[in-house]
C-alpha cells in the first residue's frame, strides 16, 4: 500500500532531519530549509514510511524527487511496484543512489543525467585564498571592495532580519521581480525563510554593512561537520565586487573544520552557471531523473 501524502510543516522538522542526515549522500534541494522553503512554488507534500520520507512536487510538472533516509539499507526492489503505480518521474536523484538504482532496477529504471540540478562544491580553502591566475578576476573585484567601501561584516542573526528583508525587497525591485515567475517564486521563500528565521533554528549567514546600510547577505546552513550549503547571496548592484566580498567574508568567518562550500545548482540557467563556474568548483554532486519502465 503506498503512503500518503501531506503537507510539508515545520512540525515534522527533527523527524525529518533525523532521516536526511541517514542520506549517504546530502544534496543542497534536501535539506529541511529547502523542502519547506519551497513547499508552495513547487507545491511539495510528503509521505512517510518508517524508513524512507517520498518528496511530491506537483508545479510545474508532478513528479517524485528522491526518496530521503539510509538508501543502503532499503530494500529498493519492494518498492518499485509503488513506483510503478506513481507512474511520475523521480527527479533530483544524488548519484549516489542512481548507482544504487542501477544495479537493483537494471533496465526496469531508465536513468538519465539532469545536469540543471548538479550540485557545485568548493574547497572552502580555495575561496578563502583565491590563489591563482584562475581566481585573479575575483581577487581583483574583492580588493576593490575592500579598499573602496569603509564597510563591516557580522554574521547573520534574528537582529538583522529586518535589514535583509530590505535589502531583498530593494533587490526584487532592481531587478523587477514582478515580472519574472522564477524571481518572484525565490522572493517569495527569500522572505518566509527570514520571516521564520528563528523557529528555523540552525540558519547561519552573513551582512556587509557599508557606512552603516546593508548591502549585502547571505544565507547559509551545515548539512554535515564539514560541509556548508549557501541557499542565498544577494546584493546591492551599486556597489562594486559586493558579491566577490560578502562570499569571501562569509566563508573567512565559518570555523576551520568547514572544508565544503556547497553553492548549491544553476537550473540550466546559463548566466549562473558561468558565475557559478567562474568560482572553479571541486567538484559536484551529479543529479538523475529515473524513469520506472513498464
Amino acid at each position: 500500500m503506498s503512503p500518503v501524502f501531506h503537507s510539508v510543516s515545520l512540525a515534522d522538522r527533527s523527524r525529518y532531519d533525523a532521516l536526511f542526515h541517514r542520506c549517504s549522500q546530502k544534496a543542497s534541494d534536501y535539506t529541511f530549509v529547502n523542502v519547506w522553503g519551497w513547499r508552495n512554488i513547487y507545491g511539495l507534500s510528503w509521505a512517510w514510511e518508517d524508513d524512507l520520507v517520498w518528496i511530491r512536487q506537483e508545479k510545474p510538472l508532478p513528479a517524485i524527487w528522491a526518496p530521503v533516509g539510509d538508501w543502503e539499507k532499503i530494500d529498493w526492489a519492494g518498492r518499485f511496484e509503488m513506483l510503478h503505480e506513481w507512474g511520475l518521474p523521480v527527479i533530483r536523484v544524488p548519484e549516489r543512489l542512481a548507482a544504487l538504482w542501477r544495479n537493483v532496477f537494471a533496465d526496469r529504471v531508465s536513468i538519465e543525467d539532469s545536469r540543471e540540478h548538479w550540485d557545485y562544491v568548493y574547497a572552502a580553502q580555495d575561496l578563502r585564498e583565491l590563489k591563482g591566475n584562475k581566481y585573479h578576476k575575483k581577487k581583483n573585484l574583492l580588493s576593490q571592495f575592500l579598499k573602496s567601501y569603509d564597510f563591516t561584516y557580522e554574521p547573520m542573526s534574528e537582529a538583522l532580519v529586518e535589514e535583509a528583508l530590505t535589502l531583498q525587497e530593494d533587490w526584487c525591485a532592481w531587478k523587477s521581480c514582478e515580472e519574472s515567475e522564477s524571481l518572484s517564486g525565490e522572493n517569495e521563500v527569500i522572505t518566509e525563510i527570514l520571516r521564520n528565521w528563528k523557529a528555523l533554528g540552525n540558519l547561519m549567514g552573513g551582512m556587509v554593512h557599508v557606512a552603516g546600510k546593508p548591502v549585502a547577505y547571505t544565507i547559509a546552513e551545515a548539512i554535515d561537520a564539514a560541509t556548508v550549503v549557501v541557499h542565498v547571496e544577494k546584493g546591492h548592484a551599486d556597489y562594486k565586487g559586493v558579491y566577490q566580498a560578502v562570499n569571501w567574508l562569509f566563508v573567512s568567518h565559518l570555523p576551520e573544520s568547514i572544508l565544503w562550500i556547497n553553492r548549491e545548482q544553476d537550473l540550466g540557467d546559463e548566466g549562473l552557471r558561468k558565475a557559478k563556474l567562474s568560482y572553479q568548483p571541486t567538484r559536484f554532486v551529479e543529479k538523475f531523473v529515473a524513469y520506472p519502465q513498464s
